[in-house]
């Protein structure tokens, strides 16, 4: 728990939640909690889940005198089960997270009487409908837009803005649809706003986030696409020296994105492809919008755009009813794209989802896979970071002897440097997944 303020957050999943927990952690201290654990969660597999109770369990024993609050996806889709816990004094869901009043009437904790157990948790703070369900999608947006710029972090160096919000699709295996509600887009106004914002605070980098990127824009005036958004972005903040974007749809990159990645030197030469699988009847299962020639054509693209690009994706294992040979067709295209940055889930049912009511694999055949497809990962990290001993990079300098390349690998070096800098180096060796980097003269 932070000296300062006696908050701490711990944060589980993707980069929104990671945006969104520096959001928490401003609008807390504004309310003026102390002694606090918040923990936001994440619903995307049952380990996540399970990861986040542990860490509640966790908190309760070493900090027994501390308020928690559980929120997040999984706190959101089911209330009850965290609510229930007797360590959780307060639930709130994905709407109330942002908001300040919602941790304005926090309740203190329950104390621990001298020999006794914890008295009830607190009720449930009464959740409000998600999004899409008889509410104003924009509704649960006010809020959070706006309040990201200043969101305190005690190195500053890279920042993640959020430009989306919510998903359209029904993929077969997600869950988040159903706790983040549709897709809703930030106008470039707020967007340039927050920008300069984090700029004036001292960060370098921006990172773009959201749950489905490549969806920005549907629902603005004049329906102006990821890439439109982009580039008027960096036009708009020609201070911003390093713009990196998160997890994208390789069927759904516009015509504009694609020119900035070959044109802008500001984009940063690395791009996560949203895969999931490398099997065209496991992507057709899956309702994904991509087949595996489009996944191949867009890494082949981006390659012939930005020679020095590194890919990264995201691959579930063990999809029901996945064969031998089409997790083969999964392992292979790890190569096939140079896959360098491999996020690997061992798939999870989620209940209530289409895939958990097909017919699953053996347990132990999933994590066998996902075994297979790390090593795969592994070695594509280890090629692509041989391939660039020698070579210069601007790195950005995120604490003490550590940075981080245009490519997004991470860099080692000697020295003392400011966090937040961007220095040019020449990578002379890797090792243990870093490239190591010596500053140029």
């Amino acid at each position: 728990m932070s000296p300062r303020d006696n908050i701490a957050i711990i944060t589980f999943g993707c980069r929104l939640n990671a945006f969104e927990s520096d959001v928490i952690r401003r609008l807390a201290g504004e309310a003026g909690l102390r002694d606090t654990i918040i923990v936001n969660t994440c619903a995307v597999t049952a380990e996540a889940e399970r990861q986040a109770r542990q860490a509640i369990r966790r908190a309760r024993r070493e900090q027994p005198h501390a308020r928690i609050i559980v929120t997040g996806c999984a706190a959101t889709l089911d209330p009850a089960r965290y609510a229930a816990l007797a360590e959780v004094d307060l639930v709130l869901d994905n709407d109330a997270k942002l908001r300040l009043e919602s941790y304005a009437i926090a309740p203190h904790p329950n104390p621990l009487p001298a020999g006794g157990e914890r008295e009830p948790a607190v009720p449930v703070k009464p959740l409000a409908p998600l999004a899409g369900r008889g509410r104003d999608p924009r509704e649960a947006w006010e809020g959070a837009v706006g309040i990201g710029a200043r969101a305190e972090r005690k190195e500053r160096a890279r920042a993640y803005l959020q430009v989306q919000q919510g998903c359209n699709h029904r993929c077969t295996f997600c869950i988040i649809p159903y706790a983040r509600g549709p897709s809703r887009s930030v106008p470039l106004g707020a967007l340039v706003a927050e920008a300069r914002a984090l700029l004036a605070a001292g960060y370098r980098e921006i990172v773009l986030t959201g749950v489905d990127l490549t969806a920005y824009g549907a629902d603005l005036p004049g329906r102006p696409s990821l890439g439109q958004m982009v580039r008027r972005l960096l036009a708009a903040v020609p201070e911003l020296p390093r713009l990196r974007l998160s997890s994208l749809d390789p069927s759904e990159i516009d015509d504009a994105l694609w020119r900035l990645l070959g044109d802008e030197p500001r984009l940063m030469p690395h791009l996560h492809l949203s895969l999931q699988a490398g099997d065209d009847l496991i992507l057709k299962r899956m309702k994904r919008r991509h087949s595996r020639a489009q996944a191949i054509a867009a890494a082949r693209h981006a390659r012939a755009l930005r020679p020095d690009i590194a890919l990264g994706a995201d691959l579930i294992a063990g999809f029901p009813t996945e064969t031998e040979d089409m997790f083969r067709h999964s392992l292979d295209i790890v190569e096939e794209c140079g896959i360098a940055f491999l996020h690997v889930f061992p798939y999870s049912p989620r209940p209530g989802t289409p895939a958990a009511r097909m017919p699953q694999l053996d347990p132990a055949v999933v994590r066998e896979r996902a075994a297979r497809l790390r090593a795969a990962g592994a070695a594509a990290l280890q090629t692509e970071l041989a391939a660039r001993i020698g070579h210069h990079s601007d790195v950005l300098i995120e604490g003490p002897g550590r940075g981080r390349a245009d490519c997004y690998a991470a860099v080692r070096f000697d020295g003392a440097l400011e966090t937040g800098e961007v220095r040019r180096m020449r990578f002379t060796a890797a090792d243990a997944g870093n490239l190591i980097g010596v500053p140029a003269p």
